[in-house]
Formats: structure tokens, sequence, C-alpha cells
């Protein structure tokens, strides 16, 4: 293998592991993309990196196939047939969630990439998106404590109870929907528009969808688990687009630097889902939204020294 070689596979290797930590949490997968991209740049034609910054997105959502097969796989066999239902419910709510994106997804996905695609829309989405995932963290907290109080102080015999000591009993009093099994249509369409703004890069599909999820009545953890299966088909679509669009042909070394970059993206993307579906059990997403508004000001800070 060249030095060139060797230093472009080496640049897909990094590019990969960003697409594969950040692709499920929270924090904007296409926006660090972006700001990697500022200082490792792929020696290849702007066409093939438009591309690869999309299909590498098929090794995070192969990760999401792969975590999940049992919950995603309507015709296991070691489920009964009240879960098998479930189950195609749960598909048919992924369908409805995936309108808007594939109506006006499509539709604006080429104006917004060439008036918003730079340093400067990703910092303010971050830092947007962050201000709104600590809001509405507060919000959910101050909603604890007062599901918390009354459950201390039940009145009726048929008072629901509630063990404040696991986050799981308060998380299923505070929310309506808690599995992504329960979700409806009315929800699913709703959460379906608020992953439209994800084509803003440094807004984040999952944030979007997570918050959109959250505020239309689902637990953390059915929001998260309902934003993995809804970029299932956009995701998978996005990138078959993307593929059939390119005019160019593959050589040998850019099928080389996808693959390696693909192959990294889903390592690390199994490694981040599990993470973020331990991490969300017990603790809220204020985290991420600190960490998008540190990064988001450090890129304007950047970006303005360096003028």
């Amino acid at each position: 293998m060249s030095p060139d070689i060797l230093v472009e596979a080496l640049k897909a290797l990094l590019l990969g592991i960003t697409e594969g930590i950040t692709e499920w949490l929270p924090i904007s997968s296409t926006g660090h993309m972006i700001l990697v991209d500022e200082f490792v740049k792929l020696n290849v034609s702007d066409k093939f990196l438009e591309l690869f910054l999309v299909v590498i997105q098929i090794g995070s959502i192969m990760a999401v196939v792969v975590t999940f097969w049992h919950k995603l796989n309507p015709v296991s066999r070691t489920k009964d047939e009240i879960e098998r239902r479930n189950t195609w419910h749960m598909w048919g709510m992924v369908v409805i969630g995936s309108i808007p994106a594939a109506v006006l997804g499509l539709a604006l996905d080429d104006w917004v990439h060439d008036h918003f695609y730079n340093a400067y829309t990703v910092a303010a989405m971050l830092i947007l998106y962050g201000i709104i995932f600590i809001v509405l963290e507060a919000h959910n907290r101050k909603r604890a404590r007062e599901v918390i109080e009354s459950a201390e102080q039940p009145r009726g015999k048929h008072a629901r109870k509630i063990d404040a000591s696991d986050p799981e009993s308060v998380e299923s009093a505070l929310f309506r929907i808690t599995d992504p099994y329960d979700m409806d249509w009315k929800t699913a369409l709703k959460i379906g528009f608020f992953e439209v703004l994800a084509i803003v890069p440094g807004t984040s599909r999952s944030g979007a969808t997570i918050i959109g999820g959250m505020l239309c009545g689902c637990s953390r953890t059915a929001a998260a688990e309902f934003t993995f299966f809804l970029a299932v088909p956009a995701m998978f679509g996005g990138s078959a687009i993307k593929i059939l669009k390119y005019s160019g042909g593959f050589n040998s070394a850019e099928v080389a630097l996808l693959a390696i970059g693909m192959i990294v993206a889903f390592v690390l993307s199994i490694i981040a889902i599990k993470f973020l579906m331990s991490y969300i059990k017990k603790h809220d997403f204020k985290v991420f939204g600190w960490y998008r508004i540190i990064l988001g000001i450090a890129v304007i800070g950047y970006f303005l020294a360096a003028r």
C-alpha cells in the first residue's frame, strides 16, 4: 500500500469513528462530520466526499438492525402471536413517521445543502438544540418531583404507587408511551415532522426526534428506540439515492474508503447505542445539551479567529 493511500485510509478511519460515535448520540453526526472535514480532508472529488459522508451511515444503521434484531423482527420464532402483531404495528408507525422526511426532506435536501452546509449553521444548531435539551429536561425534572411528592401523599386506595427510587417507575408515571410498540399513528407522524428538522446540519436526527418524542409523551428510552427504528428506512433510502445519483463510477480506492468508513461506523455505532440506552435509564439528556452548547461556542470562536 502506497503512503498516499494509507493516509487516505486513516482519514476514512477517523471519519468512520466520528460517524459511529455521533450518529446515535443527540449531538449531530453530520455537524461533526462537517467540522472534522475542516481539519481532515479526504483527497477525493467533492461529489465523492458528499457520497462518502452519507453512505458510511449504512454501517451505523446496520448496527441498529443487529442490536435490536429481536425487537425489529416481526417473524421471529421466539415471539408469540401478540408480540408479532405488536412488531408489525411498530413497523407501521415507522412507515407513518417516515412520511414527512420522505416528502419534505427530499424536496428540501438540495436547497438546504446549498445554503446551510457550513460551520456557522452547525454551531448555531448545536447551541439551539442544546438549550432545548436543557430546558426540556429541567421541565421534566420538575414534573418528576411533583409526581414523587404526590406519590408520597397518596389520596384514596386506588392511588397509583410509584417507587421514587426507581427511575423507570417515575418515568412510566411521567410519560404515556414507554415502549415503541405502544406508539400510535398521531404521535409517530408528529415525531416524523421533527425528523425533517434534522436536514439542517448541526441539528441531529436523533436529537430532533428524541426531543419530538418526549414532547409528544414518549419516555426517554421509547423516544430513543423509536428514533433508531425511524432512521432505518430514512438512512437506507438516503444512501441509496446518493449512490444512484452518483455518476462518477467507483475506482478500487474509493470502494476501499467506503468499506473502511462503513465497517468502523458499524462497530462504533453498536458501542454508542448500548452506551446511550444504558445511560438514559438512569440519567437525562442534559449532559448532551451542555456538550452541544460548549462545542457550538468553540466552533464559532475557532472560525472567527481563523478569519
